[in-house]
């Protein structure tokens, strides 16, 4: 049975000799087949890896294993208690290059003391420390690619390399896979892809309600008469944001009306961008078709309440969970193509208008991204809702198969070593 960790653990319990949690002795007692896993991750606030992380210490769980998360914290933390998992607070965020030593014998202490099998880190600045503490100790260490980071010079291939340097590197879609293997040859045969997991029966468009959609559309003030476009990804400069502006602008230009983007993504606050977009939103006098929103409370009823989905993101990453959900939603989509390969949103000239499940364009270009728009705009609706059909039986034979998240627990089964 999994410990819950009511308050998460500080760092310099962790450092201490007598840290009173775990003896050996005891954990020995453990049965055999009962894995402990390190996961690393900066936080569990948002985004891929923090609720990768989450959705690994519910698979560990339930599968009668235990997860120890060493991260800083943040709001996915009562899903990390609810799911039986340990929160481990410690700042393994930082790349200041004498805290990743610091707290790399943090963790090979704890390693040591917990006995854990497998160290599996899903961000690259805890990857650097979970690496040296799982060399230090012997364990196996396991990394996963949530998109594919940008090399400018030396010194960023190698902070990024770590990521490539596991037992196991898993990449969440094909595209991310061949971006890894082509930086990384060595790294070719340890690579593993496992597609992100879509709860099929939660994202039903079947089970939402007109009054749960009303209630979503009066949350962001967008009238009945008013196409919603929802804009996922957090207001990060490389999800694309700023090139949805811009397409804004154009369509008000060439006359279009009835329209708003929504944009539903977390907004912390750490960063110049969000004044900026907000700077280019005044500029290019969009603030009447603009909604920064935030997350929704109920998502499945947001999908189904927009026209579509955009995803305009400027880096390669793989394809999101939210647009995943959208998709499971039967919403069309127009993403960027480093924001979904073509093995995930299918769209002309690469198969047949019959088959595509939305629109893709070339990254970074608002012209072509609103030449999109305006084609899904003048669709008829049972064009429309004929691509969303497509996209919802395309999640549903890729990402929904409930057996798949037990690639995972098969990766950490074969390759579990606990320290010596």
């Amino acid at each position: 049975m999994a410990t819950i960790s009511t308050a998460a653990r500080l760092a310099n319990d962790i450092a201490r000799p007598g840290f009173p949690d775990a003896p050996v002795a005891a954990t020995e007692q453990v049965e055999a087949q009962v894995l402990v896993v390190l996961i690393a991750v900066p936080t569990v606030e948002a985004g891929a890896a923090d609720e990768g992380a989450v959705e690994l210490a519910g698979l560990l769980s339930a599968n009668g294993h235990r997860a120890i998360v060493v991260s800083s914290g943040g709001r996915l933390e009562p899903g990390l208690a609810a799911s039986g998992a340990e929160l481990m607070r410690l700042d393994v965020a930082s790349r200041n290059p004498l805290i990743i030593l610091r707290n790399a014998f943090i963790l090979k202490r704890l390693i040591m003391q917990r006995r854990c099998a497998v160290v599996h880190a899903l961000a690259r600045a805890p990857a650097w420390s979970a690496f040296l503490a799982a060399r230090i100790a012997g364990v196996p260490f396991v990394t996963t690619w949530y998109n594919g980071f940008r090399e400018q010079n030396i010194f960023k291939r190698f902070y990024n390399s770590v990521m490539a340097r596991g037992e196991r590197v898993i990449a969440v879609s094909d595209q991310i896979a061949d971006t890894i293997a082509a930086r990384y040859s060595g790294a070719a045969r340890r690579i593993v892809v496992i597609p992100s997991h879509v709860d099929g029966s939660l994202f039903d468009p079947a089970r939402v309600t007109p009054q749960r959609i009303a209630a979503v559309r009066s949350e962001w003030d967008v009238g009945t008469d008013t196409r919603a476009i929802l804009v996922i990804g957090r207001i990060l400069r490389r999800k694309g944001h700023h090139v949805v502006v811009r397409a804004a602008g154009r369509l008000k230009d060439m006359g279009l009306r009835n329209f708003t983007f929504v944009f539903v993504g977390e907004d912390h606050g750490r960063s110049s961008y969000s004044g900026e977009l907000w700077d280019l939103v005044m500029a290019t006098r969009t603030t009447d078709v603009i909604r920064i929103a935030g997350p929704p409370a109920d998502a499945p009823a947001a999908y189904v309440a927009g026209a579509a989905v955009v995803s305009a993101a400027i880096q390669l990453e793989s394809p999101q969970r939210t647009l995943l959900e959208a998709m499971a939603m039967a919403r069309p989509v127009i993403v960027s193509d480093l924001a979904a390969g073509s093995d995930t949103v299918l769209s002309p000239p690469a198969v047949s208008e019959d088959r595509m499940t939305g629109w893709r364009f070339r990254s970074g270009d608002d012209a072509e991204l609103a030449a999109m728009l305006i084609r899904l705009l003048s669709a008829s609706e049972s064009t429309r809702i004929a691509i969303g059909r497509r996209g919802r039986e395309r999640v549903k034979s890729l990402f929904a198969n409930p057996a798949a998240p037990d690639q995972m627990l098969a990766i950490y089964t074969e390759i579990a070593r606990p320290p010596a």
